[in-house]
């Protein structure tokens, strides 16, 4: 194929000013109308107060009503401030991994955000890749093409080049938004953005994200106490209208405003944006850290894995290959430096060589730069690279360039090819060069030595005797037995290009070992993964050497190995028997991978399954956590995995996993503590007036406490830090997030506050005789200082609050100081009129703090008898 310019960079700017970005419009974008709109739509209490607002207007009570119809006003605002926060934060995830693509600009291939492709720009795509705009294929190479997207149809379609600029057909055109699932090609930009095919029925697409199980389980929740507070409200309104002497229009609208305040109190109206809240937060730290959450339903789940099924190579070692060893001509040189800067030499036996004056070693790298997709571009003056392909392909260019050996140099012209593909393990390339036509071949030893049928030395080609394959495939050994990965190349001379013969009757080159490294992060990781009670199993296309000699580097637990071969012989049921006890799974391929899943499946595991290639998108679809890599992964990958990470790193995914476990323990904490806050708030109203007395608080009182000392220690509760031991307990097994336990805690805390704030109370009334106004100030003051202590012993379900910093959550700690201060403001400024309060004395203010402390002391008495408030003393022992 002729050299392709492609546009110049006046071209691009004139173009880009013309057409505008390569996107699609958001038409699912959450509008901040729309937010503000769901706060009155989906919100029970607006209404509940509306009818508040007519009541106290109906009986001249205006004061009360402004005030009410102000509460209205912050509890949209703060409802609409959090999920537009949560709506940010999303959609700030969903653009820190951008599609990039490779485009020939003024004849250099260089890599571009996808966004930035104007019409007329050249692409070069690949296997894996999705199709960033309408193009016409000017080139393929065994092209194949998944457009499910747009016709419904799972079946691959085979793409052709074309040389006519006007006149092609659709087996010519590729669609913004398909995938290729084999093959390269190049293709020439048609249209971009909203003027796609798939821009034009982007209308009809929903990309809108699944109900969050965890949003079912707390709408279950309200729903249940919106059952609660309706029952206990109008028993309570019976009771008043029982104990009333006479029945007056004033009396009735007094009832219903109790019964409208006790509904209010109950009714956790901010558990939706507390969860999103929490959920948005924890997803923007894991992004911190590299992990990056498509979709936000698997956080619940992250937490409940109990086996990782991880790549070895990338992921669990660094992923930057470097060529160590090299067997050629039954030599065994050995090649130093390290990584991508092309500084090293050649020894053989210790001693410096001249690569020159080796013909086969020359030969081998030679084959090494040809038979290569990859390319390397030079970083600056010196001999460091840049790489963009593959790591094993770039390591064989980085040990080329150690001999001198550049692509740019050779004068060859590149024909037919047969890409590498999971199943073939090989890739052969047609080259024609100045004396005559060329296979370059390499892949797999295994499936390679089968297609040799000759050797080359030093003194010419040989035939390859059984003694040779013998003593390569004992090297092959002793290599990966040391960690390395292992490559073997090939060639052949051919008189024409005939692909049906390509890879037959192979003249073998040699061998190639290279170094990856496990990553130094991995060891620890995998520790606390076997002590938070999660299993690790290594699959791997590489050797049961290879992987074995990695298992060791890094401590993973002993058990039986088992590779590809021996698992195609093996039927569902034989493999759901080994499966468990298995640690080590080589030679394996995608479908394999998805077997292992639904064994493991059908065992009851929660699996986390890792993956970068095209055909490892079922295994991940079928996983309870798909996780995508975000270097050298496929778009195909990307775009089923529930997780992509960033830096392709094993110790993110466990970072991951504690996140998840942290953000669930933060749920069950702010809902545990909101519906005992809620649980007091009823039993103070209920039992003050089963009990005969007075009303102990006023509605726009509970309204009060409900918007400002309840709800801000609530959404607090979700940034609380990641426990150390967080990851030294078992997984949990799908549970809710209320059990037998935490429900015990609602209704121990709950009764403590309300009838401890019902007995201060009824001490200033009856007692102290300070009168009723002062009464209700002082169990408001009270109660509300019982939630914010309350809040402090939701920090850990383990640790008490005396002996803790107060500043372990700051946003907390703010919170309490905000409650604070919105209370001194509704009793000791002109506030207190419109809420009924009155300023009170220091011993008012003693008994309402000493009370409060009351709730601390009982949990942290809780917390050093059972150790962990959420768990049963059953599942502990157990």
């Amino acid at each position: 194929m002729e050299k392709l310019k492609g546009l110049t960079e006046k071209e691009v700017t004139k173009r880009s000013r013309k057409y505008g970005p390569n996107e699609l419009v958001e038409l699912l974008k959450i509008s901040p109308l729309k937010i503000l709109l769901r706060q009155i739509k989906n919100n029970f209490i607006v209404y509940l107060l509306v009818i508040a607002v007519f009541l106290s207007f109906f009986v001249g009570k205006s004061i009360t009503a402004f005030t009410i119809l102000l509460v209205i006003i912050i509890i949209v605002g703060v409802g609409f401030f959090q999920e537009y926060r949560a709506e940010k934060a999303i959609s700030a995830l969903k653009k820190m991994i951008m599609p990039i693509s490779i485009v020939v600009r003024e004849g250099k291939e260089i890599e571009i955000p996808s966004r930035e492709i104007v019409p007329g720009d050249i692409l070069i795509l690949r296997t894996g890749e999705k199709i960033p705009a309408d193009c016409l294929v000017l080139e393929a190479k065994e092209l194949r093409v998944n457009e499910a997207i747009l016709t419904g149809e799972s079946q691959e379609i085979k793409k052709i080049g074309t040389k006519s600029g006007r006149n092609y057909k659709r087996e010519s055109q590729l669609f913004m938004g398909t995938l290729i699932v084999n093959g390269r090609c190049v293709a020439r930009v048609l249209h971009i953005g909203m003027n796609t095919e798939f821009g034009k029925i982007a209308g009809m697409i929903s990309a809108a994200e699944k109900e969050l199980p965890l949003q079912k389980k707390v709408n279950n929740l309200t729903k249940y106490m919106v059952i609660v507070a309706l029952t206990v409200s109008i028993l309570t309104g019976i009771v008043m209208l029982i104990q009333s002497t006479s029945i007056s229009s004033e009396l009735i609208i007094d009832i219903l405003m109790v019964v409208i305040a006790l509904s209010v109190s109950a009714f956790p109206e901010g558990f939706p944006v507390v969860l999103m809240t929490t959920l948005a937060t924890g997803a923007y730290r894991m992004a911190q850290k590299n992990a990056i959450v498509n979709r936000m339903s698997i956080i619940e789940t992250l937490g409940e894995t109990t086996v990782i099924c991880s790549d070895k190579t990338g992921t669990i070692t660094s992923g930057e290959m470097t060529v160590k060893n090299i067997f050629c001509d039954n030599q065994l040189f050995e090649v130093s430096g390290a990584g991508y800067e092309a500084t090293g030499d050649f020894l053989c036996n210790n001693k410096k060589i001249d690569i020159k004056k080796n013909n086969s070693l020359n030969l081998l790298l030679k084959a090494g730069v040809l038979c290569n997709d990859s390319k390397i571009e030079r970083k600056g003056t010196n001999n460091e690279y840049l790489m963009r392909g593959t790591p094993t392909e770039a390591a064989l260019l980085i040990a080329s360039a150690k001999a001198g050996i550049f692509r740019d140099d050779l004068n060859f012209l590149r024909g037919e090819e047969i890409p590498f593909n999971s199943e073939r393990k090989i890739m052969s390339v047609a080259i024609k060069e100045k004396d005559g036509n060329y296979v370059y071949s390499k892949g797999a030893l295994e499936v390679l030595l089968k297609n040799c049928k000759y050797i080359q030395r030093e003194q010419g080609i040989f035939t390859l005797l059984e003694k040779d394959k013998k003593q390569i495939i004992t090297m092959n050994l002793k290599l990966t037995s040391k960690s390395f990965r292992t490559i073997a190349i090939a060639y052949k001379k051919i008189k024409q290009i005939n692909k049906d013969h390509f890879e037959q009757e192979l003249v073998f080159l040699g061998l190639v070992g290279m170094e990856d490294p496990p990553r130094e992060e991995v060891k620890e990781a995998i520790k606390m993964c076997y002590a938070a009670g999660i299993n690790i199993k290594m699959i791997t296309g590489d050797s049961k050497e290879t992987a074995i000699a990695i298992a060791n580097q890094i401590n993973l637990k002993r058990g039986e190995i088992f590779d590809g071969e021996e698992l195609d012989k093996m039927s569902d049921k034989e493999l759901f028997r080994i499966v468990k006890s298995a640690v080590i799974f080589s030679r394996v391929k995608p479908e394999h991978k998805l077997r292992i899943v639904r064994a493991l499946k059908e065992h009851g595991e929660i699996v986390t399954m890792t993956g970068d290639g095209v055909n490892d998108a079922p295994a991940l679809k079928e996983s309870h956590i798909g996780v995508a890599m975000g270097i050298g992964g496929t778009d195909v990958t990307r775009e089923v995995a529930d997780l992509t990470l960033k830096d392709n790193n094993f110790a993110t995914i466990v970072y991951a996993i504690k996140e998840g476990r942290t953000i669930f323990n933060n749920i069950q904490k702010f809902v545990t503590y909101q519906l005992s806050c809620n649980y007091a708030e009823l039993l103070v109203i209920f039992l003050g007036i089963l009990l005969g007395l007075p009303l102990p608080l006023l509605a726009l009182q509970i309204l009060f406490m409900n918007l400002v000392t309840d709800n801000l220690p609530a959404i607090t509760l979700g940034f609380n830090p990641s426990s150390q031991d967080v990851m030294n307990k078992k997984p949990r097994k799908k549970s809710h997030i209320l059990d037998r336990q935490l429900i015990l805690l609602i209704l121990t805390g709950g009764a403590t506050m309300g009838i401890i704030t019902l007995g201060v109370f009824y001490l200033v009334l009856n007692i102290l005789n300070q009168g009723l106004i002062v009464a209700r100030t002082t169990a408001l003051l009270t109660l509300i200082l019982f939630e914010i202590a309350h809040a402090f012993n939701f920090r850990s379900f383990r640790k008490g609050v005396l002996n803790r910093s107060p500043l372990v959550n700051k946003p907390l700690v703010y919170a309490s100081i905000i409650s604070l201060f919105a209370t001194a403001l509704i009793i000791y400024t002109p506030l207190n009129k419109a809420f009924e309060t009155t300023p009170i004395g220091p011993m008012n203010i003693l008994v309402a703090f000493v009370a409060s402390l009351i709730i601390v002391l009982i949990f942290d008495i809780m917390k050093v008898k059972r150790g962990d408030l959420s768990i049963n003393k059953e599942t502990k022992k157990s």
